[in-house]
């Protein structure tokens, strides 16, 4: 029986005795149903000697289970009747997903909570999948622009969990035992740790049933909590990465906000403004007028107790140097503010995205599953397009004040760089 349960015109919930939620969110207009299976386990829940644990974790639950003992039997479950199943590791969450026909999802679900309730954590297996691990990880070293951005992590949050590749390193990998895992699985999948969001064609009341029936006797036990951020940044930091490449590839970071705080909109308008799309300053001043860069453009990520405003580029070596210190003068610029119609823009381009992206049953079932395993509850569609619509021209402004500041500021560079000088001189403002 259930212990608890909430309705929204978007989503239902319901809480079992166990403590597992279960989410969902009716859509009529498709015959797609996408089923997310969320654990509290990532990165940052990892100590050195277990860096990369939770994703080779998430590899070893596709190897089988005794019920379907090889990798096969689990996947033409899905793909036989043309779904899709995957999975992915970041910092504050692991998560198992797929997308398949309505008439299928019983099925489907059936496949992912066996997966996680049952692995086998073979010996040989284990063995299989780090030497996979470590390809995915030579794969990203390899690519430069992955390299930047991974190295920039570890610039922004030197020396912590929360900074390091979610894959680990090789060595790292390389050490865990077959009892980490299962010790790993005692205490990161458990009830009261796992969000189970299903949207599509499907009814609340059903979902639950059935979800209760496959992970009714599930026992429980104290989850292992992240480690916190520790803001230890004393910027400008640089840090070059020297390539024979033909293109210099850079990614630039401040520290921005957490999922929780107030001004998360106000900051999600001001990357809009300052880097999303071909009329965003980065673009119109770095490409379009001096020619500096093929790509170029802005983000932001948010987490628990931490976030960042990135900045992405492919520029040519030569004119590098350039290149950061426009992107720097377009950050202080931001001090005095955006205009009028720049904030209806980005107000415009935001909204658009959100509510395109929840026609997507994938997407929607993301959301509110993420949502409630970190904040414990889901903004709905309209909550967020009233939050955009009410910043202001001063809110950006403040925002930028906030956020934009040098001694919070990392460039990671991978190219034919050497002097970190040249760069340096930018970015103290």
């Amino acid at each position: 029986m259930p212990a608890q349960k909430l309705g929204s015109p978007e989503h239902e919930l319901t809480t079992l005795d166990s403590g597992l939620r279960i989410l969902t969110s009716t859509l009529a207009h498709t015959n797609a149903v996408s089923i997310v299976l969320l654990f509290g386990a990532g990165s940052r829940y990892e100590n050195d000697e277990l860096a990369g644990s939770s994703h080779l974790f998430e590899h070893l639950l596709f190897k089988g289970t005794n019920r379907r003992p090889t990798p096969s039997e689990i996947s033409e479950v899905i793909e036989g009747v043309g779904g899709v199943l995957n999975a992915f590791t970041d910092r504050e969450m692991t998560g198992y997903w797929c997308r398949v026909p309505s008439t299928s999802w019983v099925d489907a679900m059936d496949v992912l909570t066996d997966m996680v309730k049952d692995p086998l954590f073979r010996e040989e297996d284990i063995a299989k999948e780090k030497n996979v691990v470590y390809e995915e990880i030579r794969a990203s070293h390899d690519d430069p622009g992955s390299r930047a951005d991974t190295t920039l992590d570890g610039l922004m949050w030197p020396d912590q969990a929360f900074g390091r590749d979610v894959a680990g390193s090789e060595e790292s990998v390389g050490a865990v035992s077959r009892e980490a895992m299962l010790e790993y699985m005692s205490t990161q999948y458990v009830p009261t740790n796992t969000v189970v969001a299903v949207a599509g064609g499907v009814e609340h009341q059903d979902v639950v049933d059935k979800v209760s029936r496959m992970l009714g006797e599930w026992p429980d036990r104290e989850s292992i909590p992240w480690f916190p951020v520790v803001d230890n940044l004393n910027g400008p930091r640089v840090n070059i990465e020297h390539r024979p490449t033909e293109q210099g590839h850079l990614a630039m970071g401040l520290h921005g906000l957490s999922s929780g705080d107030d001004d998360r909109f106000a900051l999600r308008l001001l990357s809009v403004t300052l880097g999303e799309g071909m009329s965003s300053r980065l673009f119109e001043e770095v490409r379009e007028k001096r020619g500096l860069a093929y790509a170029i453009g802005s983000g932001v990520s948010a987490y628990a107790d931490a976030g960042a405003l990135g900045i992405y580029g492919g520029v040519d070596p030569a004119r590098a140097a350039e290149a950061v210190k426009v992107i720097a003068e377009e950050l202080v610029k931001l001090w005095d503010g955006i205009t009028p119609e720049e904030l209806k823009k980005a107000k415009r381009l935001s909204k658009g995205r959100t509510m395109l992206r929840m026609e997507e049953s994938r997407a929607v079932a993301m959301s509110m599953g993420a949502q409630h395993l970190i904040k414990g509850r889901v903004e709905s569609v309209d909550e967020t397009l009233a939050l955009v619509d009410a910043v202001t021209m001063e809110d950006i402004q403040r925002v930028a004040k906030r956020v934009v500041r040098s001694d919070k500021l990392a460039l990671s560079l991978v190219g034919p760089f050497d002097d970190e000088q040249v760069f340096l001189d930018s970015l103290s403002f």
